[in-house]
Order: structure tokens, then sequence, then C-alpha cells
């Protein structure tokens, strides 16, 4: 298996060549020493349904999976709690306002960013939006759609922890 940070050949401290594996999870300059360490980066899941009963589904409209069914949600920013960055994803690609979240649960998953293997950790909410009524797909989101639970195929879901959610979500709220 390639070491997670094999595409890292110098020291971001130093900026030295001599930059090695110092154990799975991270690489170590052996000139100043600097460790520097793998580990997931935290992202939110969205999920919504409106008073029918329907999930709230994105189409994706940049790779990775592009063109494959989503949820709302995305990559946690620097100083932003979950429930912030949850709401805030919600916000930039529905346009819906989040009024409350509620953790279900978290998997781990890869992205691949820019020919990049991200780890992330995507912790998935159950949100309740201000107003239902037909959210507006915008930033990385091509289309949205309301959708009956038995209409949800999972694999049709483009990212590997999406789709296990999903199937988690189909068993936790069906009728």
């Amino acid at each position: 298996m390639e070491h997670p940070l094999h595409l890292f050949g110098y020291c971001p401290r130093c900026g030295s060549n001599n930059f090695g594996i110092n154990d799975f999870k991270s690489k170590k300059c052996h000139d100043c020493g600097f460790v520097f360490y793998f580990n997931a980066l935290a992202a939110t899941v969205a999920v919504i349904f409106n008073s029918r009963g329907e999930l709230l589904v994105a189409r994706r409209a940049k790779e990775p999976a592009k063109g494959t069914l989503d949820l709302p949600g995305g990559f946690i920013d620097s100083f932003e709690t979950a429930e912030e960055g949850v709401a805030r994803e919600v916000s930039e690609e529905t346009g819906l306002s989040v009024a409350s979240c509620e953790y279900l649960f978290s998997l781990p998953n890869k992205y691949i960013y820019s020919g990049f293997e991200e780890h992330t950790l995507d912790l998935f909410f159950a949100c309740k939006v201000t107003d239902e009524r037909l959210p507006r797909a915008n930033d990385d989101v091509e289309q949205l759609y309301w959708m009956p639970l038995e209409t949800i195929v999972p694999e049709q879901f483009g990212l590997q922890s999406i789709r296990k959610g999903v199937t988690r979500i189909l068993e936790m709220y069906k009728k």
C-alpha cells in the first residue's frame, strides 16, 4: 500500500527533499526534524426532509463523481463548528436556512481532489430548514430534488460514504 503522503516530496517547513516516511500516517524531515501528520479532514452531510417525508438530494456539478447523486454538505472551515459548517454548506448549495440540526452518525470517506486522495470523516446531521419551498442549486450542485424514500437507489450516489450513509438513512427513516 502506498504511503498517504507519497505525493509530498519536500518538507513544508524548510523545503528539504530529505522528507521521508516516519510511520504510516506521518512523514518527517531528516534535516529540520519537522513531522507532518496525515489526519482526516472534517466534512458535513445534511439530511433534510420536507413535510411530505421526501429527502433533499443533489446532483453533483463537479468532480469527483460529477453527475451522480449526493446530499448537501461539504468541508468544515477553520474556526467553524460542525453545526455551523453544515448550515453554511446548506445555505451555499441550496439557498435554504438551517433552523436546527442534530448529529446522526459519521462515516470515513476518500475524496479525490486534484489527483490527491483526501481522507475525510463525514458527519451526518438531520437538518430542519426554515422554509422547504423549492431550493435553488448553487455552488457545486447542478440540480436539487425532493425524492420519496421508496424511489432512492443508494448505488446512484457517487461518493462511497454518501452511498453508505443513504443506505443507513433509508433503514432509519423508512416506515
